[in-house]
């Protein structure tokens, strides 16, 4: 975290480093500032502007709340649910054989992976931090684990399958330059865009 006086005398600014739950955050804490905050993006970045008066674990609750209300409404690839299970419905079609899976849901408990198929239970979870990927890397996760259905385990096949997805290697790719950018320690199993359970 760092911390520089802004071009208003009266604005504090503090940089936080990517989480793996949420991008880069400015902090911009201004006397002018009374009661309320807001919270705007900009760029990949989300600006959260609060009263200085704030500190401590309230200062913290105080940005967590804006940063979680702002994540939530962003209209770019923050569609729910249902929304990405359409995406992979119509994925599976293209690239899966028509093989498609019982639910895919995005979730916030995945540390050390990007997304991860039960194929017992035909079940796709894709980590929120995809979230501010482009849609072409959510597909290609789609993909992999799309094929994770006709083939649990990373075999020949397994890859013919997940390969039929264009930009495959180039996800991999993105999605490694992504995890060192969060500061993501994923292990070398999981790198793999990503493992079943």
């Amino acid at each position: 975290m760092s911390k520089h006086p802004s071009k208003e005398a009266d604005t504090t600014v503090t940089i936080e480093a990517p989480r793996f739950d949420r991008p880069e955050v400015e902090i911009r804490a201004s006397s002018r500032r009374k009661k309320t905050g807001t919270a705007h993006w900009s760029g990949s970045r989300i600006v959260v502007q609060i009263p200085a008066r704030i500190r401590g674990r309230e200062r913290t609750t105080f940005v967590d709340d804006l940063v979680e209300r702002l994540m939530t409404q962003r209209p770019q690839n923050a569609a729910g649910d249902g929304a990405l299970e359409e995406r992979a419905m119509a994925l599976a079609e293209l690239y899966n054989d028509g093989v498609v899976p019982s639910s895919v849901r995005w979730v916030k408990n995945q540390q050390a992976r990007w997304a991860s198929c039960s194929p017992a239970s035909r079940e796709i979870r894709i980590s929120s931090r995809l979230r501010q990927c482009p849609e072409w890397v959510i597909d290609a996760v789609l993909v992999h684990e799309l094929a994770h259905l006709q083939e649990v385990g990373h075999t020949a096949k397994f890859n013919e399958l997940a390969d039929r997805y264009p930009r495959q290697l180039e996800s991999a790719l993105f999605l490694e330059g992504y995890g060192l950018g969060l500061g993501l320690r994923i292990e070398e199993g999981d790198v793999d865009v990503l493992s079943e359970d």
